[in-house]
């Protein structure tokens, strides 16, 4: 009977840690990783880092923090370097409406950009929720400072607008495709789009293999010399944890 007290004991112990671990987990992490390194007629050597922390402080506030850093290089000569931060966080109206605000700082000196900083609020909506299907659609408003590598820079307001659809093969295989437009309203011909295509294949419970396709479009470089489309394809190791 002792036994069997000390065995029904251990498992209600078990389940009110488990219980507590899971009502304290309330961080997810997402970190990916490339890296291309080939030699003979051309030498190319390519590195991507990723990652995205996201807190949930209640049940109706979210935090979520990016890194991200890209460097390449073609026969012994840089040819590609970026690196963002951005910080952001969404208060939950209802399951499906949402407000945010977000900030960051990006630099990518083979696009003209030495620094480019930026933060406003926005408003966001699911229009499908899943299991299978997910679209989400984002309308707000930037602040921008941007400092070019012909040392000139430019102050503005702009508008952010963000569509992004995601489909379920199972759990964890997923497609996804978001397209982001940013407008300046102090000039009408100044844009940019982003478009990034993506396709995840789960190796087991933590670890996927990612192929991606993004297309950066900018409707004014500086300086002009540059060209208006940048695109990055690659395959990465995605970690969650």
């Amino acid at each position: 009977m002792r036994g069997m007290g000390f065995i029904v004991g251990l498992l209600v112990l078990h389940a009110l840690v488990t219980a507590a671990y899971a009502e304290e987990k309330r961080w997810t992490e997402k970190a990916e990783l490339s890296f291309v390194d080939t030699g003979g007629n051309t030498d190319v050597t390519s590195l991507s880092a990723n990652n995205l922390l996201k807190y949930k402080f209640t049940d109706t506030v979210e935090g979520a923090w990016k890194l991200g850093a890209l460097y390449g290089e073609s026969d012994g000569e840089k040819d590609a370097e970026s690196y963002l931060t951005e910080l952001r966080m969404d208060y939950l109206f209802t399951e499906r409406f949402y407000a945010y605000t977000l900030g960051g700082w990006m630099k990518d000196e083979f696009a003209g950009i030495d620094s480019k900083y930026y933060s406003g609020p926005g408003v966001g909506y699911h229009l499908l929720t899943g299991p299978k299907h997910l679209l989400v659609g984002e309308a707000g408003l930037n602040y921008v400072k941007e400092e070019y590598t012909d040392n000139t820079d430019k102050e503005y307001l702009g508008g952010r607008a963000l569509v992004r659809y995601e489909y379920a093969f199972t759990e964890k295989n997923k497609f996804s495709q978001s397209l982001e437009f940013l407008y300046d309203f102090d000039d009408n011909e100044n844009y940019n789009v982003n478009s990034e295509t993506a396709l995840i294949a789960a190796l087991n419970n933590y670890l996927s293999l990612k192929a991606s396709c993004l297309v950066k479009y900018d409707s004014q470089p500086v300086p002009e010399t540059l060209k208006e489309t940048d695109t990055i394809r690659g395959i990465a190791l995605v970690v969650n944890i």
